[in-house]
């Protein structure tokens, strides 16, 4: 498998760790990019886009990156407050006033980024096609009653922070994100990555493939370490959160590529893109890129101040979370203390090392679920030793 693409002097490392992706971790298609003051050190692509087809990764692939895609949303949060239009610690109910039922009037907006807002989960599901068409989730959303005391504890709103953000942000700028974040981020700083597909770019999209799911459910409790066991016993439970957050929709499965569910607007998980854009947006976020930058230092201390940590109420994990970005720990490597930004499900990464002036994003259509994926962990060891 030929590795495409160029790195600057000193970073050959990411090359190499890259290249042992497919030869040692079973990698099918994907990229990684780098940049590094503004400007891209690594841009490197290869593998297959579509195995089923033949079709090689190129250099203009998109990749699906699920929740990769959270961390774009809260940029586009955070752009609304530096321009003083939306207010982080204002209810929500502020700028949605429909969102106060159940008693959720007092629920600030900056506890839809941190997930403290107890809406992880509906008590009843919206029909998938309801739920691409926007307008029924977010009234779903709206109507439901908190999971937990909001504030009290924060637990990951895999599917429902998109809406629930989003629809904020639609209602400050009365854009949807997707249209925000193409007019206003994406189209002036040239970043390759879609909230809503555009069908011209169809043909661009990779096609995902599944790794083989682990079984847990004959796992014999004494086989996993006792930190786990608790959300062990949570996933055979249909009714705990952790399965309750990421069935919202009737049926529960969405099929990713589908390009009707590409082309909706579903801003906790089917952001696209490539990875030179995600990694040309976080660059942006720690400095200028073409002389251009998002936020201003001020405001981007604001936005990575971390805000809630510990354990996970819905993935009954530990977490560090900022206001829409994740944080890292152990479990999750962002680099350097400062670190910030998001995962996806399967394996993609994305985040911003202000300390280093870097910015970092990979993609993969091999979707690997658990700890033993160490493709985007051996990236980031590499580039750690980089100077």
């Amino acid at each position: 498998m030929t590795v495409e693409g160029t790195v600057a002097a000193g970073y050959q490392v990411v090359r190499e760790a890259f290249a042992a992706n497919f030869t040692e971790h079973g990698e099918v298609g994907g990229a990684v990019c780098v940049y590094r003051d503004g400007q891209p050190v690594v841009d490197l692509w290869g593998g297959s886009a579509d195995p089923g087809t033949g079709r090689p990764w190129q250099r203009d692939t998109l990749q699906l990156v699920y929740s990769a895609t959270k961390g774009v949303v809260a940029t586009i949060a955070h752009l609304l407050a530096q321009r003083g239009e939306l207010d982080l610690d204002a209810p929500v109910a502020r700028y949605w006033p429909e969102f106060a039922a159940a008693g959720k009037a007092r629920i600030p907006v900056r506890w839809l980024l941190t997930h403290q807002a107890g809406l992880a989960a509906l008590d009843e599901p919206v029909p998938l096609d309801d739920a691409l068409a926007w307008t029924p989730m977010v009234e779903a959303l709206a109507a439901q009653a908190p999971n937990w005391q909001p504030g009290t504890a924060f637990g990951y709103h895999g599917r429902t922070y998109g809406w629930l953000i989003g629809e904020v942000i639609r209602r400050v700028s009365g854009r949807t994100p997707g249209r925000f974040l193409a007019e206003e981020i994406a189209g002036p700083l040239d970043i390759d990555f879609f909230i809503g597909l555009p069908p011209a770019e169809q043909h661009r999209v990779s096609r995902l493939v599944f790794a083989p799911a682990p079984d847990l459910s004959e796992v014999p409790e004494e086989n996993v370490p006792e930190s786990l066991r608790p959300l062990l016993a949570a996933m055979r439970d249909p009714q705990a959160l952790v399965n309750r957050a990421f069935q919202i929709t009737d049926p529960a499965d969405i099929d990713f590529d589908s390009p009707t569910v590409q082309a909706a607007e579903l801003p906790a998980s089917n952001g696209i893109g490539t990875a030179r854009g995600l990694a040309r947006l976080y660059a942006a976020l720690v400095g200028e890129v073409d002389g251009r930058r998002l936020l201003t230092d001020d405001t981007l201390a604001a936005a990575t101040r971390e805000q809630v940590a510990g354990t996970d109420r819905v993935l009954m994990l530990p977490g560090r979370y900022a206001s829409g970005y994740m944080l890292p720990t152990p479990e999750l490597p962002l680099g350097g203390g400062a670190s910030f930004g998001h995962p996806g499900r399967g394996g993609s990464l994305a985040f911003a090392d202000p300390d280093r002036r870097l910015a970092f994003a990979y993609v993969t259509n091999h979707i690997v679920e658990g700890a033993l994926d160490l493709r985007a962990r051996d990236l980031v060891d590499a580039l750690s030793g980089v100077r």
